[in-house]
């Protein structure tokens, strides 16, 4: 299906763009019938999934391809734990086509609305410090190079472009399917409480070490850190989910609901939003439940925000939110949305946030209706200072020049681009600033 004059807009109203051309392709093949007309042509093509990445790393500067017929589970090893899908599958999905199979995702982020392939290419992560990010996840994968080929790149074809094509940027071709390494279904054990900031920072080590699986947010203005600390248990063995109506009040009335009238009251009257701030801390946090491992780790948004993310190693993570909140405290900004913390296993993927170190992530957030820019340039000095690198998929300043000194296989990788796509077919502004022309 082909459509024009159509705008993209992403989900956090940050990028928009007026693409030549829609396309919605349903096969593989159709996939490659667009990359090859698209060449023929001399026009980009970018693929979306959901758009929810807040840096321009989909906009499409030519023709745009949503994958959202694109979907499904397409074979499940059940003995090698490996499952196969769709490029377009929507995260939020695959708990469900994983159950029938005893399966589940080593590890999500809180937000399950990406596709699979955007989730991998942008560096989407959870958190916990012995669990990898869900590109390091991905044992295979089946492209369509900038050539017009398709190429499949697993441990038996074409292994030494894996570490490049698991996180690719959308760089490297547009993704048709992806096959993930899984672990047997299990369930955490969630406690969420609040506690004093400055006792979670000094032992923030400790914390990370001893948890499967541990974050918190802190919300300018405050003194108090909510924390999450997860625990792997078996699937089933000792489910207390949390009640329905208890499940809605916190997440769709408070986290959802309140927390949009709250922030957009503190858009309109800055003033208010330490107090604001202060409430949040009371209605939030403080419960304990256990449930199927995707129903802890995910969470619903609903209220519009912009964001940027840095990784840094792990160790420079408490040093670095106490400048952030100095910065703050300092500058007389008011910061309705909260900086949250999170941790991830190193990894050996080449562009990765987490590539050859342990890593801690610090996001910041401002509210939609807000100008993010100044708050987060300055946090942006921050974290370069610290060796932090940016999530691909969040807001953020760097270029080529910059980004070359944090990874060590930037230049492999731009060298396994320029044999995929080398008429730079799937390029756009973001990756000529991140990657060079």
């Amino acid at each position: 299906m082909t459509s024009t004059g159509e705008i993209w807009r992403n989900w956090g109203r940050t990028e928009k763009a007026k693409p030549i051309r829609v396309e919605r392709p349903r096969t593989a093949s159709a996939v490659q019938r667009a990359v090859v007309a698209a060449a023929g042509s001399g026009i980009p093509i970018k693929a979306v999934g959901a758009s929810h990445s807040f840096s321009g790393i989909a906009a499409p500067a030519g023709v745009l391809l949503e994958l959202d017929d694109l979907t499904g589970l397409i074979d499940v090893d059940e003995r090698e734990r490996l499952a196969t899908f769709s490029a377009g599958t929507r995260l939020r999905d695959i708990p469900r086509l994983l159950a029938r199979h005893g399966l589940a995702m080593e590890n999500l982020g809180d937000i399950d609305s990406q596709s699979i392939a955007g989730a991998i290419s942008t560096g989407t992560h959870g958190t916990g410090a012995a669990f990898r990010g869900l590109a390091a996840q991905v044992a295979g994968a089946t492209l369509v190079t900038g050539t017009g080929e398709i190429m499949r790149v697993d441990a038996g074809s074409n292994p030494e472009l894996l570490p490049a094509v698991a996180l690719s940027l959308g760089a490297l071709g547009i993704l048709v399917d992806v096959t993930v390494r899984c672990v047997p279904a299990f369930d955490l054990a969630a406690v969420e409480k609040p506690e004093r900031l400055d006792d979670v920072l000094d032992t923030l080590d400790e914390r990370v070490a001893r948890a499967d699986h541990f974050e918190f947010y802190w919300f300018p203005h405050t003194e108090t850190a909510l924390t999450k600390t997860n625990t792997r248990m078996p699937s089933g063995a000792a489910r207390r989910p949390l009640p329905p109506v208890k499940r809605w009040l916190d997440d769709t009335v408070v986290s959802n609901g309140l927390f949009r009238v709250t922030c957009g009251l503190g858009s309109a009257v800055p003033a208010v939003t330490p107090t604001v701030n202060r409430l949040a801390d009371k209605l939030t946090g403080n419960r304990e439940f256990t449930d199927a491992s995707h129903l802890v780790f995910t969470t619903k948004r609903t209220v519009r925000f912009a964001e940027m993310e840095y990784a840094l190693p792990a160790e420079h993570v408490a040093a670095a939110l106490r400048e952030v909140k100095e910065l703050i405290d300092r500058s007389g900004w008011t910061v309705s949305f909260p900086v949250e913390v999170r941790f991830a296993a190193s990894d050996d993927l080449w562009m990765s946030t987490a590539t050859g170190r342990e890593t801690g992530y610090i996001a910041v957030h401002r509210y939609a209706r807000e100008s993010p820019a100044e708050y987060f340039r300055a946090v942006e000095a921050i974290m370069r200072g610290l060796a932090g690198r940016p999530h691909w998929g969040k807001m953020h300043w760097r270029d080529a020049e910059s980004l070359r000194e944090s990874y060590p296989r930037f230049d492999d990788f731009a060298a396994v681009r320029d044999r995929l796509d080398p008429a730079r077919l799937f390029r756009n502004a973001y990756l000529d600033r991140v990657l060079g022309p």
